[in-house]
């Protein structure tokens, strides 16, 4: 067991900052405009904000100097360059080397250094032959722990315990005391203290550096590898606070050692860098002891950062602290994604699980369930965690002031037209506080520009104003900024681009024409051709947020403030994505974009290049119009669409299959006799439910109306034929006899089929199956449109526009007026009240009630409520359950009904 809690302990120490899933990211929450990297001392990009990993990631494509290779090179005296230097120390074999020494060198660059090269330096070519001999056994015998618990057993891995201790140590003290060159006189010295480090002599390795190590007066690379060995020999004595110690001046002196040396003050003494501060004597341990202890501190940094500018206010490590700051702010400012819908910041409704195989009679209804739709979705780590809670703890209010009522054509909207996402104060928004520390983090870049020599101060400073607005000053500041050096210009016509860019309020074609002629490489994305049915490599995060697409964001946001939603939606989406979504005034705005004639360079190749294969794009469009005409029981519309639409090839969708090589991605392909969005239809759309199971074949869970009176409606229809079906039944149904009865109950049927509670409910709302997506969701929202910035997260947030059940009703009502029959009276109220249901479940979706989790009457007023809305849906909702239950209890529809029908057996016995 201890062990167990040390490995917890051990863990903590890394991953502090990490996510708790190893399948989030947060570093790709984020647009990174400001580039951390630019930091000129480059054995500090370790050190840079994280929150993926222990250590900032992306320096590993970085080149840190290493200390060994430059003081090689340097030995060498710049004969070699760093890679062919590195090439000779790290790779080239001992069995080289010798050949080289014996005048017959075979490898490439020994061959071009010639024979010559060995005579030259060869107490540093013997030295590199001992070094290669030692290497493969230069790790620590490891020693279980008597507390494990798994006995591993000895390692067969080489270690320093798999040599001659007496033998290896008399032969570099002898090699040591035969060399002439102090240098590698002191490389000698750090073998003996490694070795005896790692063969566990921790005062023999003391010992070895107080003997070879200090007597020679030289304190470059080599006297710090051999310090971090001591340090390590101290920690194994448990001289923590002198190992601690040791580790700091490895940690200060070295470029390469930066990141281990942390880690192993870290493991020497839990109070570390207090301790450091207490022995730091020069302002160099000062300095850097306040950055370590401002790296570590999870408060305000700017207090540290103030000590640290006492100090020395051109310390690189003054700008590392000031950069981890600016990309906190960054973290605050620029995520990728905003909550900006009702539907991401309300609870809504869903009912009618897929899975849901439970058996009922006709039309058992369960009660909604506040839940997440299953749809295909790629979320965030901290999306995910959000809904997690809200679903959980019941929804939270709109963060909108005026609780997300107003319209997007409101014209205070229209009129802030500087309210750009990253601005405006919704999820991951801002706060008071951040806004503070961005404000006393200005001030301080202000101050230190003025006394700093380099020009990054000044950068930083024209960066906090972009993120404050001010982008006229962070524009002065950067026309002013002189400088050669190429990651700083490089960050400098970032900057200018996103102050020009942001800055503008609206976007006309004279901007637009502007964008392409002078940020083309921003906007212009070079394609690379893949076949859609060749295996990809699976990358979960997908890429890393760049400046680009910042500045497309900026502009969705834009187009969708000045009304162009069509524009703004493609900024980000494809057309085919609309089949998720297809609610009317945003299709509508996309296909006006469709149509615009002399659209501009940008709009052409920039936001039509969105709109992708569908097959007939005309035909796209007058399906989704025909399927609303349908839903709003306009057949009469929707057919003359559906004319149009005889083109369609089919809703959009792709295949997506695992092989061992990786992802497959196909476009789907409809069989013959599959629904494809338009045709294979069955005359069941027309019947009623006999158990409910959306998992389960139409044929088990419908059952068919007579239909012998009304010999156009065929087995199977395209939509063509079901909306002229409709007219031919609504002429019918314009009659007094019970011929009209019946065609308005299978008009009904067909209005309630197709509904969100429906078997049918995604024949009009562009998705292949009842299963996944919003068509079974109550929305508590009144506005046509429920995103308010973009629609970036378009995929991430479905809202399909709510049903009209009194269409069904009214049908249903007809058949009650006119049918002679009992029996199907009785049938009509039942599917009347599945409707009237279906109409409870929007208020309630619209009457969430907030309560806050932590109130201590939490359950007292959440029962409270529901109990007000038992009475409601009792009182208001249940009409026609009522009558079912007073006037026709002695039909056989009734006894089937209360015998199966869990729902209406609850109902019945109340």
């Amino acid at each position: 067991m201890k062990k167990y809690i040390l490995s917890l302990a051990v863990l903590s120490l890394f991953y502090t900052k990490s996510d708790a899933c190893a399948w989030s990211d947060p570093d790709y929450e984020y647009f990174n405009l400001f580039t951390q990297s630019i930091i000129k001392d480059k054995s500090y990009l370790p050190f840079l904000l994280t929150y993926s990993n222990r250590f900032y990631g992306d320096y590993k494509n970085m080149t840190i100097p290493d200390d060994n290779i430059e003081t090689w090179k340097k030995f060498f005296n710049n004969q070699l360059n760093y890679a062919e230097t590195e090439n000779l120390v790290y790779k080239i074999s001992m069995a080289d080397l010798n050949a080289l020494k014996n005048g017959t060198p075979s490898n490439p660059l020994l061959q071009k250094l010639g024979t010559g090269f060995y005579q030259k330096y060869k107490e540093g070519i013997d030295y590199l032959i001992e070094a290669k001999y030692l290497e493969p056994y230069m790790s620590i015998n490891y020693v279980e722990s008597p507390d494990a618990f798994y006995n591993n057993g000895p390692s067969k891995n080489l270690n320093a315990t798999s040599v001659d201790y007496a033998k290896t140590v008399n032969a570099l003290t002898s090699l040591y005391n035969a060399t002439r060159n102090p240098e590698i006189k002191q490389r000698y010295g750090y073998q003996l203290v490694r070795f005896n480090h790692y063969t566990r002599n921790y005062d023999a390795a003391l010992e070895a550096f107080k003997t070879y190590i200090e007597p020679i007066k030289q304190k470059g690379a080599v006297y710090f590898m051999a310090l971090d060995q001591l340090a390590g020999a101290q920690r194994g004595k448990e001289m923590n606070s002198d190992a601690n110690w040791n580790f700091f001046q490895v940690f200060m002196n070295s470029k390469d050692r930066k990141e281990s040396a942390f880690v192993s003050m870290k493991l020497s003494d839990t109070a570390s860098f207090s301790n450091i501060m207490k022995r730091a004597g020069t302002s160099d341990e000062k300095n850097m002891a306040y950055f370590l202890l401002g790296y570590e501190g999870f408060t305000d940094p700017i207090p540290i950062m103030e000590k640290m500018y006492d100090i020395n206010p051109d310390s690189e490590i003054l700008k590392v602290m000031a950069v981890r700051s600016i990309n906190e702010l960054e973290r605050s400012y620029l995520p990728i994604y905003y909550y900006n819908s009702d539907a991401s910041d309300n609870v809504y409704m869903q009912r009618g699980n897929a899975d849901d195989h439970s058996k009922a009679s006709t039309d058992t209804k369960s009660e909604p369930a506040a839940a997440e739709v299953k749809k295909e979705e790629k979320l965030s780590f901290w999306q995910k965690i959000v809904r997690f809670f809200k679903n959980l703890f019941g929804g939270s209010k709109s963060d909108s002031a005026d609780g997300g009522k107003n319209d997007k054509s409101d014209d205070e909207l229209l009129n802030n037209p500087d309210r750009i996402p990253f601005y405006t104060k919704s999820g991951y928004g801002y706060d008071e506080k951040t806004k503070d520390y961005l404000d006393n983090l200005e001030k301080f870049t202000e101050k230190t520009k003025k006394v700093s020599k380099d020009e990054y101060w000044q950068i930083a400073d024209a960066y906090l104003k972009f993120l404050k607005k001010d982008y006229k000053a962070s524009s002065e500041i950067l026309e002013d900024i002189k400088t050669t050096n190429p990651e700083y210009l490089e960050e400098i016509k970032r900057m200018k681009v996103l102050n020009d860019i942001v800055s503008h309020p609206r976007v006309d074609a004279e901007f637009e024409d502007h964008l392409m002629k002078d940020y083309a490489d921003y906007f212009v994305k070079k394609e690379v051709k893949k076949d859609t049915a060749a295996v990809a490599d699976y990358d979960y995060y997908g890429e890393t947020p760049s400046t680009a697409d910042f500045l497309k964001d900026v502009l969705a946001n834009r187009y969708f403030l000045q009304g162009e939603d069509g524009k703004s939606f493609l900024m980000n989406n494809k057309l085919s994505d609309l089949q998720y979504n297809p609610n009317s005034s945003l299709v509508k705005s996309v296909e006006d974009f469709y149509k615009k004639p002399n659209k501009t360079q940008f709009e052409q190749q920039i936001i039509a290049k969105n709109m992708d294969n569908v097959g007939n794009i005309d035909a796209f469009f007058s399906m989704i119009y025909g399927d609303r005409a349908m839903k709003q029981a306009d057949f009469e519309k929707a057919k003359s669409y559906y004319e149009k639409a005889q083109g369609f090839a089919g809703i959009p969708r792709m295949n997506y299959d695992w092989t061992d090589k990786g992802e497959k991605i196909t476009a789907k392909q409809y069989a013959a006799g599959e629904y494809n969005g338009f045709r294979d239809i069955s005359n069941l759309v027309f019947g009623h439910n006999v158990w409910e199971s959306f998992g389960s074949a139409e044929t088990e869970s419908m059952e068919a109306e007579d239909y012998t009176a009304f010999p156009f409606i065929k087995n199977s229809m395209n939509k063509l034929e079901l909306a002229d079906a409709l007219i031919q039944l609504k002429k019918i149904s314009a009659g007094t006899d019970e011929k009209a009865a019946t065609a308005s109950q299978l008009i009904g049927n067909l209005m309630y089929n197709t509904s969100s509670l429906g078997y049918y409910r995604q024949l009009f709302v562009m998705d292949i199956d009842n299963s996944n997506g919003g068509k079974y969701d109550f929305w508590n929202t009144d506005r046509k449109n429920p995103y308010r910035y973009y629609y970036k997260n378009f995929l991430y947030t479905t809202y399909i526009e709510p049903d009209n059940f009194d269409l069904a009703i009214n049908y249903y009502q007809k058949t009650l007026k006119l049918s002679k029959d009992k029996e199907q009276r009785a049938r009509v109220l039942f599917q009347m009240a599945s409707a009237e249901q279906g109409k409870y479940y929007q208020y309630e979706a619209k009457n969430v009630k907030t309560i806050d989790y932590s109130d201590p009457k939490y359950s007292e007023k959440e029962q409270a409520h529901q109990t007000e809305l038992d009475n409601i849906r009792n009182e208001k909702y249940r009409t026609y359950f009522a009558q079912l239950k007073s006037q026709y209890a002695d039909t056989e529809t009734l006894k089937g009904l209360s015998g199966s029908c869990s729902y209406f057996g609850y109902f019945l016995r109340k």
